[in-house]
């Protein structure tokens, strides 16, 4: 894929730059998280709550509203899947990552989605990102062999477990609290996992 920058005028209807958060004790945080093989995603994590940047976050990124900081870190190259919220999400990269990025308004009546209308982008370590609520995304992808690290804000009790329901149209995406899913049959998705992405499974080599 071509990978783009987080300041090209491309990335804009996907989300911003935050250059205003100043968020060193996260990142100093951050160095004591695993990197494994695959890819490891903790929704709430003590140690980056801790962080007096964390208050920051809930009071200035989000209003007032209750959040919980996470990371997503490890080894990956693929896209797997799209996940939405129903709000944006902050992600500070602790190291160079690659994010797979398309938009809600481009899922299909079914909820199908093509790949192929997704982009990649470069965003440096040390960036903060608000990533747009009608922003598809997923995992990031590492730059080098080190692997990528990568925080994750959210509201509280976002991507927590939730009750397993027959249901129709939307919610048949709903894999957690917050958390809309399409994904890829190559994906090695969970097996309620909606399954609609069609095209490859993009991959940045």
């Amino acid at each position: 894929m071509k990978i783009q920058k987080v300041t090209d005028p491309a990335f804009i209807p996907y989300g911003k730059v935050i250059t205003d958060f100043p968020c060193q004790d996260i990142l100093n945080a951050m160095k004591e998280t695993p990197v494994p093989e695959d890819v490891i995603y903790v929704a709430s994590c003590k140690e980056l709550e801790e962080c007096e940047s964390a208050k920051t976050a809930a009071e200035s990124l989000y209003g007032g509203m209750p959040v919980q900081l996470g990371y997503c870190n490890g080894h990956n190259k693929l896209l797997n899947a799209v996940e939405y919220h129903r709000d944006s999400e902050v992600n500070i990269a602790a190291t160079d990552l690659v994010l797979i990025l398309g938009r809600q308004q481009d899922i299909e009546e079914d909820f199908t989605y093509d790949t192929s209308k997704m982009e990649a982008f470069l965003v440096p370590a040390g960036t903060v990102l608000e990533v747009y609520a009608t922003t598809l995304h997923y995992a990031p992808c590492h730059v080098d062999e080190k692997g990528f690290q990568c925080v994750v804000i959210l509201p509280r009790n976002t991507n927590t477990d939730i009750e397993e329901k027959n249901v129709t149209g939307e919610d048949r995406l709903l894999l957690a609290r917050n958390k809309w899913l399409i994904g890829h049959k190559e994906g090695g998705l969970p097996e309620r996992a909606f399954i609609g992405l069609k095209g490859e499974n993009l991959s940045i080599d």
